[in-house]
């Protein structure tokens, strides 16, 4: 018996995913890539894409094979256990005090490029998109795939604009010749970069909600991918082309500038307004996982029953409430301390990568033949993103560490002495 609404197609869910890796990053991430590697990080998106593939192909595979709300955590504990499944959900879970928090002040950025915003007005955007978040989340599934592929629509026919009116079509842009690259700078560019293509662990929260998950979720996963893929490139080599990059202002507003060049004040404001939206699918998609993980441990008595309940639409709306909660809180932290965007990106990336390589570990005990195969390649790649991200990595490494001597702890009973009768 299907325990949530199964409501997903191949277009909602493809817009979804696409979405989902778009969000955040589409307007910011090229020109902070640029900022950090120049004309060079043209070829760590390339990299990146194709060291992507790899871990998306594998991600297909296990929701193909097991669909199921827990979504990466419930893979990881199918392959390593369950104590990697607590371990597993905790780093997904510990990605709210950074990850939630940078991709809500790159939300609050787009509304800077409208508006004069006082530093309470930019908490106001902010917990005002959390509130945005619950109300759409207490509907169907099938509310947020409309909105998420109308959103993927709108992002496309503005870089189509932007290649249009700057003449990028007539004249694309060329790579810098290989023997040029500093390649000693792309590592850094990649640690920030891999923030793009972090939401293959959410997506898999949504594969129980599928019509037809077998068929349709893997193409839903690989054809949003491959869409996400081509227009962050489309969007660094317009970036690179105009030189809109360079400080946190300039990288945050880098479209609404470029758009305020070609088309005036009104292509600011379209700009300003399709980022924001981005912004807030590529949040939405993550809420809706976390809530869904939450929802999925309470279901099967791993967490309070009390968030296992559903609403009248089939929502998990209590667990959805407790995770908005907890993002506000995160939010005002965040605000109140001032901390650097770029920084809370990496910290999030290390939860994400490790979340991810113990995925990837985990589709090796659980697929067979070429897939297997694929997997081992997956996890040496996510291996070496977690690397270059040197010290930030720290904070994911740190909070595992931790969680798994906390539960050595916990599990260490003291040997109790037999009763007297049991002696004789």
């Amino acid at each position: 018996m299907a325990r949530l609404n199964k409501e997903l197609g191949l277009a909602y869910g493809t817009g979804m995913m696409a979405t989902s890796l778009l969000g955040t990053g589409i307007f910011v991430v090229p020109a902070v890539a640029a900022s950090i590697a120049g004309e060079d990080s043209l070829w760590a998106w390339l990299g990146l894409m194709l060291l992507v593939l790899p871990v998306a192909f594998s991600f297909a595979r296990l929701g193909q094979c097991f669909p199921h709300a827990g979504g990466a955590p419930h893979l990881i504990g199918r392959g390593l256990g369950a104590p990697m499944e607590k371990l597993a959900a905790f780093l997904f879970l510990a990605v709210l005090p950074v990850g939630l928090p940078a991709a809500l002040t790159l939300t609050a950025g787009f509304w800077h490029a409208l508006f004069d915003l006082s530093a309470g007005g930019d908490l106001l955007v902010q917990l005002g998109t959390l509130g945005l978040i619950l109300l759409l989340g207490s509907r169907k599934t099938r509310a947020s795939g409309l909105v998420q592929v109308l959103i993927a629509l709108a992002i496309v026919v503005l870089l189509l604009a932007i290649w249009w009116a700057g003449g990028l079509l007539a004249a694309p842009p060329a790579l810098p010749p290989l023997a040029q690259v500093q390649w000693g700078l792309l590592p850094a560019a990649l640690g920030v970069m891999f923030w793009c293509f972090v939401g293959l662990e959410a997506f898999t929260h949504m594969g129980e909600e599928f019509k037809n998950p077998r068929r349709d979720f893997p193409l839903a996963l690989l054809f949003g991918v491959l869409l996400a893929g081509l227009v962050y490139l489309a969007c660094a080599l317009a970036v690179i082309r105009f030189g809109v990059f360079g400080n946190e202002l300039a990288n945050t507003t880098s479209i609404p500038t470029l758009m305020a060049g070609l088309f005036g004040e009104g292509g600011r404001r379209a700009a300003a307004l399709v980022g924001y939206l981005a912004c807030f699918a590529s949040i939405n998609i993550y809420i809706q996982g976390f809530a869904r993980l939450l929802w999925s441990l309470a279901d099967e008595g791993k967490l309070p029953a009390s968030l296992a309940r559903l609403n009248r639409n089939g929502a998990p709306l209590r667990a959805l409430a407790w995770v908005i909660g907890v993002c506000a809180l995160c939010t005002l932290a965040a605000w109140l301390f001032r901390l650097p965007l770029d920084t809370l990106i990496r910290y999030a990336n290390g939860n994400f990568i490790l979340v991810y390589l113990l995925a990837m570990v985990a589709a090796v005990k659980l697929l067979t033949g070429p897939w297997r195969a694929l997997a081992a390649l997956a996890s040496l790649l996510c291996l070496g993103v977690l690397l270059s991200l040197g010290l930030e990595a720290g904070y994911a490494l740190a909070l595992g560490a931790g969680f798994l001597g906390w539960r050595a702890w916990r599990n260490k009973k003291p040997r109790q002495p037999l009763p007297p009768e049991t002696m004789a």
